[in-house]
């Protein structure tokens, strides 16, 4: 399990490297490219634009707060995935920030005394009640965390940064932005395939490894017909299966970021309908070709051909 956690850490690195590689080819100023995460996205015109070989640092995200600078919609997003309700600030959405503060202080310290609970009574309703609260102060900063990149001013429509982060937020959220509303059953199977193989494959690895384990003992009951090397072969080959159902949903998960980005980095990029070829004669006048030999310089004769002009 640790070896498949960290192949799905490089896969996730190695995608990020892929987005500042693609968007330092393109240039620092369009605006988009997978690289938007890392320095294009302004937020009320053109002339914020940041380079996107700037330095980030703690002072500039603070001066940002004050709101005596601009910062980035993923400089904003990283922050406020560190210190929840710091989008709000930045976003002037100072009313939201009772609710971002109460809803996960409030609810963490409702499961934290449930679950002390808990732990001295066993009663699994006190479980229960911590497992609710719990998730509902993880719901709190998850949209608290949305919200800031929703109420970012930006000035691009689409902007491929936001559309990078819904995707990041919520599969398929980017899509919806984008309007292209029919990647998402496409996105939806491949998670869906991608985590029924990892649940199925994770409970066959976890049932051959029990019987295993009981057919090894010889006081462990098994009373099965399969040998150990059989079953310890089927339990290898369950999570060998589960491991690649791991990284499979990692793979479709970032593809449809990148799908959100892709899109939306080329919504306004346009073919004109008058797409024409125009074909002429013309007359190649080749090269001079030095002799290195003799100290003299060839020169061949004009020829007659073709000219072929496109226009899209």
């Amino acid at each position: 399990m640790r070896k498949i956690v960290l192949l799905s850490i490089l896969l996730l690195i190695s995608t990020v490297s892929g987005y500042a590689q693609f968007n330092f080819g393109m240039g620092e100023d369009d605006g988009g490219g997978l690289g938007g995460l890392f320095g294009n996205s302004t937020t009320s015109s053109e002339n914020d634009t940041i380079s996107a070989t700037q330095i980030f640092s703690a002072k500039d995200y603070f001066r940002g707060l004050a709101h005596k600078d601009t910062i980035k919609m993923s400089w904003m997003f990283g922050g406020s995935i560190v210190l929840p309700g710091t989008a709000q600030i930045y976003n002037k959405d100072y009313w939201k920030l009772p609710i971002v503060y109460l809803g996960i202080g409030g609810m963490a310290a409702g499961g934290g005394y449930f679950l002390s609970k808990y732990k001295k009574t066993g009663d699994p309703s006190h479980k229960t009640y911590s497992t609710i609260l719990f998730a509902g102060a993880a719901l709190v900063y998850w949209g608290s965390i949305l919200d800031g990149v929703c109420n970012y001013d930006s000035y691009q429509d689409p902007d491929p940064t936001r559309a990078t982060l819904y995707s990041v937020l919520l599969p398929g959220l980017g899509q919806i932005y984008n309007k292209d509303y029919w990647h998402i059953p496409i996105w939806y199977t491949g998670l869906a395939v991608a985590g029924y193989a990892w649940n199925y494959n994770g409970k066959q690895y976890k049932r051959y490894k029990e019987l295993s384990i009981q057919a090894s003992d010889p006081n462990g009951g098994y009373t099965g017909s399969t040998s150990v090397s059989n079953l310890n072969h089927y339990r290898d080959t369950y999570r060998r299966m589960r491991d690649y159902s791991i990284l499979a949903t990692v793979a479709v998960y970032l593809l449809q970021v990148i799908d959100a980005n892709v899109f939306a980095t080329m919504h306004n990029f346009e073919i004109t309908d008058d797409l024409s070829m125009d074909i002429s004669p013309t007359v190649i006048t080749p090269l001079e070709t030095p002799n290195q030999n003799q100290n003299i310089t060839l020169r061949q004769q004009n020829s007659f051909g073709l000219q072929l002009n496109l226009s899209f």
